[in-house]
């Protein structure tokens, strides 16, 4: 996959999914030019006309100007805060950083706080606003299909730490999203294709006939074409804003929604947070080990695991440990990092199987020595 969306045109109305929270409710939308008229969709949110954006620095090269212009030509005073960009912002250093430039700023508790970039910003900027002043709104305005179709929706804030990924952090929903695909233009094709994984996740998970979808139009979306994308998002974002309006805290069913991802964090973990493997391709990695370890298990048929596998591979994605440069620690150094998962429960690990494309469920019934076995013949020593 080695093209995204191209922004052409006027802006047109956008699609709109809502996540409904109750008095928490909030609005995603996904359309063009949503960036640019961005002040139509955040003024009814302030409660004074001002706003501060945290940004990374490949971000404010593509999109701060037009952003801050939309708040300008509306009277909305934006001040800008521009971090450096990469998985090790997240980190305890960047967030004291911004905590502390918030505050310099005097953002108070009635103001709003706007992530705009990919799933690092809005983590990181979601988490900070969950403790400024013990809780200020923020919103999300998400540059990468990663961020718009998963990290952006459903409150989960957080930073990285050496023990593992996103182990601190809080709930902190965001009171509006906004996913303009003309953002998607500035992408490296590696950052898109690493996005396009968490798409197909939704239909791995529970939604074969979007699976089916996305391999009739694989063409058409690393060709660019927008109606096909845009239809992707909304679909992956009408997913995940169901889930997370029947669990919000991940108490049951919104765990489905993590996939491959304690493979995937652990591959993470093992590789510094480096760009060795960014969290797509670790979730996409993360999600064939998911299939092929229910194949193991007898959950669910080879076809279907091979069939999962051949798809993200198609897309450009890497699906197998051989795939990722540089050594990886053994199978049982790799199992104590899945051991930092944040879903563990008294130790066990849970894991999201498979018994075919479409229908996933959660288990905390893997024996260890079937794990080890499994995690042995992927190539670990």
């Amino acid at each position: 996959m080695t093209r995204t969306a191209s922004r052409t045109g006027p802006q047109t109305t956008p699609e709109k999914i809502t996540v409904d929270l109750g008095n928490r409710a909030y609005d995603i939308f996904v359309g063009q030019g949503l960036i640019e008229n961005a002040a139509t969709y955040v003024a009814p949110l302030l409660k004074r006309p001002r706003v501060t954006v945290v940004t990374d620095e490949n971000v404010a090269q593509h999109h701060l100007d037009a952003l801050q212009k939309s708040f300008a030509d509306n009277n909305i005073i934006s001040t800008p805060f521009i971090l450096p960009p990469g998985e090790k912002t997240k980190s305890f250093e960047q967030l004291q950083h911004l905590l502390s430039a918030l505050l310099d700023a005097g953002v108070e508790r009635g103001d709003l706080v706007i992530a705009l970039g990919g799933g690092v910003i809005g983590d990181l900027t979601g988490f900070a606003a969950s403790v400024l002043r013990r809780g200020v709104d923020f919103a999300q305005i998400p540059t990468t299909l990663l961020a718009q179709v998963d990290s952006s929706v459903g409150g989960k804030t957080g930073i990285n730490v050496p023990q593992g990924k996103n182990l601190i952090g809080a709930f902190h929903q965001p009171r509006l999203v906004l996913a303009d695909t003309g953002a998607l233009t500035t992408l490296p094709p590696r950052q898109f294709r690493a996005g396009y994984a968490e798409v197909v996740k939704y239909g791995l998970i529970n939604d074969p006939s979007f699976f089916d979808w996305l391999e009739a139009n694989l063409e058409n979306t690393r060709s660019g074409d927008v109606t096909i994308i845009t239809k992707a998002i909304v679909t992956s974002c009408d997913a995940k804003a169901r889930i997370v309006a029947a669990d919000e805290r991940e108490g049951g069913v919104r765990a489905l929604l993590n996939l491959g991802h304690t493979f995937g964090h652990a591959l993470e973990a093992a590789t510094g947070f480096s760009d060795r493997l960014i969290h797509g391709e670790g979730v996409a990695i993360g999600m064939t080990m998911a299939f092929e370890l229910s194949v193991s298990l007898g959950l669910c048929s080879g076809q279907d695991a091979v069939r999962a596998r051949r798809h993200l591979s198609n897309a450009g994605l890497p699906t197998r440990l051989s795939d990722i440069p540089g050594d990886l620690p053994g199978a049982s150094a790799l199992i104590d990092l899945m051991a930092q998962d944040k879903k563990v429960v008294d130790g066990t690990l849970t894991f999201i199987l498979a018994r075919g494309i479409g229908d996933t469920f959660i288990t905390r019934d893997v024996a260890a020595s079937d794990l080890l076995s499994f995690m042995t013949d992927q190539g670990t020593a």
